[in-house]
């Protein structure tokens, strides 16, 4: 049996699409024919510039956005679409979200306590006053800060405390799944290894499984265990993390490796950049399609082109192998 079949599939987004319109009738197809699995565990981190569908994609699988064709499916049950008032909210009890900004997705008005206890209260877990007392302390220690900090407002606290209080709503809720969308992108840089090695406690202590929104590879490089790359609504690649900065084969993924810029001057000031054809992905877009080139590999790519990437893979292996 193999790792792919051993593994358990927590969520598995089929042909998935979504589109918008306006007043005037004009239709944008915000996500195209998206396609990929996330397994019980791990860190699936999906990476693409402002404007890819990153969000909406996150958006569609708790339901705020609707999807206009494919199935989502969360242990096996299509969540998108229709659902019943259980389903619903079997839904928002196992699948919670990390927003990016953590100013704006806390109630300001509110104090730390009821933010951190509003899932408690809508969901009625909790036995007693005492027992939510403590879920909320025990949230509280768990993400660094302390119990006397629940009579405070968001506005008291800096952007990394804020964004631990918004961790600390997630987990409480006792989710399988968390979706964190750039949790870091809004914090100073000392904070962000604060964060990041705070979710990967929790994932190792509650056994969570996250998809992990960022805009620079670099960010998940060692935090992932695997990468979906997305570019215009479509997902480009697919691979193991290290696989994939190993062996970055889509012309888009080797154009986001190379925009990352490196510490020494001189390999700095030698690089040359290689602009993305986007004219290229346009010509093959009707008939490309998600396809596995190496195991656990997958390139958006036509049949035409697979040759080609054939060849980019060999190269890279005899580079490795030197």
């Amino acid at each position: 049996m193999s790792d792919k079949e051993q593994k358990e599939v927590l969520l598995d987004i089929q042909h998935v699409e979504v589109t918008f319109s306006n007043s005037k009738k004009h239709v944008f197809k915000a996500v195209k024919d998206a396609n990929f699995q996330i397994y019980k565990g791990e860190t699936f981190a999906l990476v693409g510039e402002s404007g890819s569908g990153k969000t909406t994609i996150a958006r569609a699988i708790i339901r705020l956005n609707d999807t206009s064709n494919g199935d989502i499916l969360f242990k096996g049950k299509k969540i998108n679409g229709k659902l019943s008032k259980e389903d619903k909210t079997w839904v928002q009890r196992n699948i919670q979200m990390i927003f990016q900004d953590p100013a704006a997705s806390l109630n300001e008005r509110a104090t730390i306590d009821y933010c951190i206890s509003e899932g408690l209260y809508n969901f009625h877990l909790y036995k007693d006053e005492a027992d939510r007392q403590r879920k909320v302390d025990e949230a509280l220690n768990s993400v660094g800060l302390l119990p006397e900090h629940k009579s405070r407002y968001p506005h008291e606290f800096s952007g990394g405390q804020r964004q631990r209080v918004g961790i600390a709503r997630a987990i409480i809720m006792e989710p399988e799944f968390i979706i964190a969308d750039e949790p870091i992108s809004a914090l100073d840089v000392s904070i962000r290894a604060q964060v990041l090695n705070l979710m990967n406690k929790f994932k190792e202590e509650r056994g969570l499984t996250y998809m992990f929104i960022a805009h620079d590879l670099s960010v998940v490089r060692y935090f992932a265990d695997r990468i979906g790359v997305i570019h215009n609504g479509r997902i480009v690649e697919i691979a193991e993390s290290n696989e994939l900065f190993r062996f970055p084969i889509h012309p888009y993924t080797r154009s986001l490796l190379q925009a990352v810029p490196m510490p020494d001057p001189e390999i700095e000031k030698a690089k040359v950049l290689k602009a993305y054809d986007q004219a290229k992905e346009d010509a093959v877009a009707e008939t490309g399609s998600l396809q596995e080139i190496k195991p656990g590999h997958f390139i958006f790519m036509s049949d035409d082109e697979r040759p080609e990437y054939e060849a980019i893979i060999k190269e890279m292996e005899q580079f490795n192998a030197e």
